[in-house]
């Protein structure tokens, strides 16, 4: 059975009949992508955690109290965690707090010092798009970590599906320009 329709009938048993079950098997399809959004929002790995269990925690709420009108569970755990994270960002606003990263000490091998080359790359791409305004940020990773479709980051921002694909071409090109501009300069040979 396709995932989306899935998701529909997992959707009609937690808002109708309050299931549990079916709740756990919507978590278990989305637990990993809700945590990598966030991870990717907050480079931390304890709030991530702690924030993809509070947004699943806040979906649940929101869908047993059967009031409400979901189309995607998709797009509800994603509106929900993006608007976590914005509550964090205030929370650290308020406080002035920032990240703390950690090293650690490790013997280097060629594989490792692979690996490392890698993460260090993929790790300079992300300062880069660091220094992106929020709404690009998003857009990229919405789009090019998670794959979904543009008119699911559409719905998931409130935005029409016109602006979204706008957002992305600004965004793309963007990311190109601080890239090159982060490139270092190799000599002449």
């Amino acid at each position: 059975m396709q995932l989306l329709a899935k998701e529909k009938i997992l959707l009609y048993k937690v808002r109708v009949k309050k299931d549990p079950d079916a709740f756990a098997q919507l978590y278990d399809f989305y637990v990993e992508p809700i945590y990598r959004f966030v991870y990717f929002k907050l480079s931390n790995k304890e709030d991530a955690e702690d924030i993809t269990s509070e947004v699943f925690l806040k979906t649940w709420n929101y869908l047993i109290i059967g009031e409400n009108h979901v189309n995607s569970f998709r797009h509800l755990v994603y509106k929900i965690a993006r608007n976590r994270i914005i509550d964090v960002y205030r929370e650290r606003a308020s406080r002035m707090e920032c990240p703390i990263e950690t090293i650690q000490n490790t013997a280097v091998t060629d594989d490792l010092r692979k690996i490392i080359e890698i993460k260090d790359e993929g790790e300079q791409l992300l300062q880069v798009m660091k220094k992106m305004k929020s709404e690009y940020q998003e857009v990229i990773h919405l789009k090019y970590v998670e794959g979904l479709s543009a008119g699911d980051i559409a719905e998931i921002l409130e935005k029409s599906y016109t602006n979204v694909r706008v957002l992305l071409h600004r965004a793309v090109k963007k990311l190109k320009e601080l890239a090159e501009a982060e490139k270092p300069l190799k000599p002449k040979t």
